[in-house]
């Protein structure tokens, strides 16, 4: 009875019991029991293999292990020849729809703010830029007290996570938000030289990282009554290990008024106001590799953020996880029908993946003639991979310069009062993207926020 079954499914497919039954003319527990058998020797496998398939415990499907790998194969290689890859400039002004900066596609309030954060999470950009240009592109009437408000509640965070050159806290130190139930992924992501940091942290710095390791977190009142440092000293020692990646607040407005303080700016130390939330040293792990958890985290991370994968999208990433780390993964995700496997984007080499909703959005944009309208982000921007997606040069990462996008091409920047064409413009064309970058500036009340509110 069990010969009989095992060749019967080397060619029918997935199948019921009954009616395997039916077709061999036997009875439905006769059947059952050579299945059972089969699939002690993993010979064949019982799930729900068709759309409608195996919806009932009694209903369950059957399949031989060999024909279900094969018809596996055969539907992935399907569903990636239903993929048309669209150009460079498209993958462009797909981004500019899926990051939320295109007018129309922004979000607004706490939630949206929340969700602007979940597409950058992880993300490393100047501390400056993130209140003047980035979550002010996504979220419409974007206003700092929304950042606080997140950040004070515990669901939002940031830290330093790249390795530190000098140890000086100003608006283009880079700076990365998270949401904060992945900070320890991100943590174990990062690879800095500890011995080499610990040597340029000063005196007054190693005593309040040794007075937060001691106690735990620490409003700043509370460090200022306990430390024989007088206010200045303090905040300065706050801000090399803020620039070191060694201690974060509860709360963003500290992070500002310490900025606006190595900006050489005045600011009124109003302590409850300015300093709001705790300061708490930051847990390093120095040589461990990321684990399968924060690499998988990551994976889906980069998803999340561009919609569609590939090698070529890591270039302004700084992890320490390999490719061939996330390619596994992505395999595997694509083997469970979570994502797509394919060709997505036209002259990117290597492998492509695309979460589903990806692909419904980028045929969207493909089929969207476009409006020949002038974009404008800053240079800071994630979506900043001129030279990277967009042939050309690259265009160096500096929250107050700007670049625009014409139909998904980057065509002008400008670069502190300059401004130049990054392909052949005429006189008219060169007024437009000159005018554009010229604007003014989408802006927050940084340092007025910093020093004492509005």
């Amino acid at each position: 009875m069990t010969e009989l079954v095992r060749g019967r499914l080397t060619v029918t497919g997935p199948v019921t019991a009954e009616a395997l039954a039916d077709t061999l003319g036997i009875s439905t527990a006769d059947v059952l029991a050579g299945l059972t058998a089969l699939e002690s020797e993993g010979v064949v496998l019982r799930g729900a293999f068709t759309p409608g398939g195996g919806g009932r415990a009694m209903m369950r499907e059957w399949c031989d292990r060999a024909l279900l790998a094969r018809i596996h194969r055969y539907t992935l290689t399907r569903l990636r020849a239903e993929i048309e890859p669209v150009t460079p400039a498209d993958f462009m002004r797909f981004l500019f729809t899926w990051q939320r900066v295109l007018p129309g596609t922004q979000l607004s309030g706490l939630d949206g703010l929340r969700e602007a954060v979940s597409l950058l999470d992880g993300f490393e950009l100047q501390a400056g830029a993130w209140e003047r240009a980035i979550l002010p592109a996504r979220i419409h009437g974007y206003e700092p007290s929304m950042l606080d408000m997140l950040c004070l509640t515990g669901e939002v965070g940031w830290a330093r996570l790249s390795h530190p050159r000098v140890l000086r806290l100003v608006s283009v130190t880079p700076i990365a938000l998270f949401l904060r139930e992945h900070g320890e992924a991100w943590q174990a992501c990062r690879a800095p030289d500890f011995e080499a940091i610990n040597s340029l942290l000063g005196d007054d710095a190693r005593l309040v990282l040794a007075r937060l390791g001691d106690r735990g977190p620490s409003f700043f009142d509370q460090l200022a009554d306990t430390l024989p440092l007088d206010i200045d000293r303090l905040r300065h020692a706050l801000a090399q290990l803020v620039a070191a990646g060694l201690a974060a607040s509860d709360g963003f407005s500290g992070l500002r008024l310490l900025v606006a303080g190595g900006q050489h700016r005045r600011a009124v130390l109003d302590r409850r106001r300015n300093f709001a939330g705790r300061w708490s040293s930051i847990r390093t792990s120095e040589g461990n590799e990321p684990g399968e958890t924060t690499i998988e985290l990551y994976a889906r991370t980069l998803l999340r953020r561009y919609g569609v994968v590939f090698r070529r999208l890591l270039t302004r990433e700084p992890r320490t996880v390999a490719w061939r780390d996330l390619v596994r993964v992505y395999r595997r995700m694509e083997a469970r029908g979570e994502i797509r496997g394919g060709r997505f984007v036209s002259g990117m080499a290597g492998e492509q993946y695309a979460a589903a909703d990806a692909v419904t959005v980028l045929r969207e944009v493909r089929r969207t003639a476009p409006d020949g309208q002038l974009r404008t982000i800053s240079t800071a921007d994630p979506l900043n991979l001129t030279g990277i997606i967009t042939s050309g040069e690259r265009v160096r990462a500096a929250g107050r310069n700007r670049l625009a996008y014409r139909d998904g091409i980057p065509v002008g920047v400008i670069e502190g009062e300059t401004v130049r064409g990054l392909v052949p413009l005429d006189a008219s064309a060169m007024g437009d993207v000159t005018r554009a970058l010229s604007r003014r500036r989408l802006t927050t009340k940084w340092s007025r926020h910093a020093v004492g509110g509005r």
